[in-house]
């Protein structure tokens, strides 16, 4: 069955940017149908269910957005755009004062007001939290809630996207598979909102459905990327054996409240490392822990300060300790680091809009500069409250043409592939193999091994037979697909840059290079083809 369906807007990505873009377009008159398009079974999904950080906002007192925004610039090792930075801190202590005055669910104490922590690398203590260290949970399931009772917004579950179709330049919609066949969903205005990379690493803490959907799509289409290199790794995951699953996060909170690093005498290392010790920014913390673990030694947590200090802070690390069979109460915990967040992906303006027309994008998906090399902590989440409303306002506001007469794009070629054996050999091998080349500490030697390595995969996956291929089949090939070019992407990045900043450390470059630039590209530029550059805010094209 094919079947083509419009949409005034169609968002896709079921995680706290989806959501929100949804819910902000919603309430806007003569754009036409919202449909909110999603792979997953159900709302919401992506990571925002696993963030147990908060979301950063200067609403203390003493606090300002302009030192929020410097914290940001301060972060992000040279690379944050200093425009943007302030944008996001002056917009985002505004959307966070909306939440709270809807009354969403925020941690707040006798007086009402929110109550504050504090992260690594922040100079002041402006995180506010939800359900403790469920703060993505508590709230993509609030307004999940909030986008079912919105008449205004279709939601298609169980819907994987495989394609972007362009026409004359502009994107007019995607091509999905449906529980009941394929779908092309034709709309002047398409936003992605589909999350990170994190699944295309052997070891992460994001859920299996991270497979760099949105960074794949926009890619074959055309799209210009950004700071691809770029991804962060989480300092402390718990270092359990959780076979393809992602690792448990124990939230940068927990230092933030004192939980202390120990190496396997017992002695808190961090200073040695860094003036702000446990607080360090992520990318000293991660490789500090990664060389111990690298070299056979045990690194641990000492949770039982924090705990002291928030009997009733931490209810998911808690949970995710006995379920790894440990006791925070009673000893400290092994952490070791895992892929976490990535700066990079789909270059963006202040608006959200890409370089395609008709095609915008938010949150982990999206590159707006506001990240840079190294990703402050907690300003993930608020990212997408501050750019999905952006890309809302601006879609809305974005004369889009009429619909014009396109014939239905043809299924791609899709692998029987039986019980899915073979995808999943390729999927495992690409896993490792992007976590060897293109992990914590990366060389130009195993940079090349991983391209190769990957390349010869994507040929696998390729050269895999057609079949009769339903619903769950399409999704099993499209994220294989998806994952192995956000890594072939990784790695061509990665090789690109030759020094060491922020998140992306090579020891064959070990210095910071002064006169670096950032770096934007096609995917053309894995064929050889000359790297494409932002060149300044894309418009609105019409057909």
């Amino acid at each position: 069955m094919f079947t083509m369906r419009d949409a005034g807007v169609l968002v896709v990505g079921s995680g706290l940017a989806g959501l929100t873009v949804a819910l902000h377009l919603a309430d806007r008159p003569g754009i036409g149908p919202v449909v909110l398009l999603t792979k997953t079974d159900d709302l919401p999904g992506g990571s925002s269910l696993y963030a147990q950080g908060g979301i950063a906002a200067a609403l203390a007192p003493d606090d300002t957005p302009d030192a929020h925004a410097a914290d940001t610039v301060a972060a992000g090792a040279g690379f944050v755009d200093p425009a943007m930075a302030g944008l996001l801190a002056r917009e985002g202590a505004a959307r966070v004062a909306e939440l709270l005055a809807a009354g969403l669910p925020f941690d707040r104490g006798a007086d009402g007001r929110p109550l504050l922590g504090r992260e690594a690398a922040h100079g002041a203590a402006r995180i506010v939290h939800a359900g403790g260290d469920a703060t993505g949970r508590t709230l993509v399931e609030a307004l999940a809630a909030r986008v079912r009772a919105t008449p205004a917004i279709a939601v298609e579950t169980g819907a994987f996207a495989t394609d972007l179709v362009v026409r004359a330049g502009r994107v007019c919609g995607l091509l999905a598979r449906h529980r009941d066949g394929w779908v092309f969903h034709r709309s002047p205005r398409v936003v992605l909102a589909t999350g990170g990379i994190g699944a295309a690493f052997a070891r992460t803490t994001n859920p299996v459905e991270a497979t760099g959907d949105g960074l794949a799509l926009a890619a074959r289409a055309g799209a210009l990327l950004g700071d691809v290199e770029f991804v962060q790794f989480h300092p402390t995951a718990l270092a359990a054996d959780t076979g393809d699953g992602p690792a448990p996060l124990l939230t940068e909170a927990l230092r933030g409240a004192g939980a202390r690093l120990l190496d396997r005498h017992g002695r808190r290392f961090m200073a040695d490392e860094h003036p702000l010790a446990e607080l360090a920014p992520r990318d000293v913390v991660a490789r500090a822990i990664g060389r111990r673990v690298a070299a056979g030694e045990p690194v641990l947590l000492d949770l039982r300060p924090a705990l002291a200090a928030k009997p009733d802070g931490f209810p998911t690390v808690l949970a995710l300790c006995a379920a790894a069979g440990f006791d925070p109460l009673a000893a400290p915990v092994p952490v070791a680091p895992a892929a976490h967040y990535h700066m990079g992906g789909v270059w963006t303006d202040a608006h959200g809009r890409t370089s395609l027309g008709g095609l915008w994008a938010c949150g982990e998906v999206a590159c707006t500069g506001v990240h840079g090399a190294n990703r402050l902590a907690s300003n993930s989440l608020l990212e997408t409250l501050v750019f999905g409303a952006r890309v809302a306002r601006d879609a809305a506001a974005c004369d889009a043409p009429a619909p014009v007469p396109v014939a239905l794009p043809e299924p791609p070629a899709v692998p029987g592939d039986g019980d899915g054996a073979a995808i999943a050999g390729i999927v495992a091998a690409a896993r490792r193999s992007l976590y060897d080349a293109a992990g914590l500490v990366r060389d130009g030697d195993g940079l090349e091994r991983g391209r190769r390595r990957l390349d010869r995969l994507d040929a696998e996956l390729e050269a895999l037979p057609a079949g009769d291929a339903g619903q769950v089949a399409v999704r099993r090939w499209g994220e294989a697909r998806n994952l192995l070019l956000a890594a072939r992407l990784v790695v061509h990045a990665a090789a690109l840059r030759r020094e060491s900043r922020g998140a992306h450390s090579r020891s064959d470059y070990p210095a910071t290079d002064p006169a670096a630039v950032r770096h934007f590209f096609t995917l053309d530029a894995l064929a050889g083809e000359p790297a494409g550059r932002a060149t300044g805010d894309a418009a609105c094209f019409s057909l």
